[in-house]
């Protein structure tokens, strides 16, 4: 089971050096320690996560791998603008192509960690 534990951290060099210690973690131990996706700002997230895409996700987590075109019957959206969004996750490593060019969730579990502090 794969999971993706997404983050929101403006100094995304701390970012990558917290998921590469965990990684290390669990090569050392041998266990799965998850994936990470990291944005800079909430703009950037919620840019490039829209609620359509989340919709996206949803639709596909648990699911076979499928067509473009069945993704879009699914979530009653017009394939081309489906399309768009599908090239958006693929990009941000969300969902994943297989090799007979369907497009499958490869994430039982996903995480939105997010901590937002007032200004100094």
């Amino acid at each position: 089971m794969r999971q993706l534990t997404i983050t929101l951290r403006p100094d995304w060099q701390t970012a990558l050096r917290a998921a590469g210690t965990k990684a290390a973690r669990g090569a050392a131990n041998g266990r799965y320690q998850g994936e990470y996706l990291n944005f800079e700002a909430p703009a950037q997230f919620f840019g490039q996560l829209t609620e359509k895409r989340w919709d996206i996700v949803r639709q596909m987590q648990g699911t076979a791998a499928m067509s473009v075109r069945e993704l879009a019957r699914r979530v009653a959206r017009d394939p081309k603008r489906v399309l768009d969004d599908v090239r958006v996750l693929l990009e941000l490593g969300l969902i994943e192509k297989t090799p007979d060019d369907k497009i499958v969730c490869p994430f039982a579990d996903i995480h939105v960690d997010m901590h937002l502090a007032a200004a100094a």
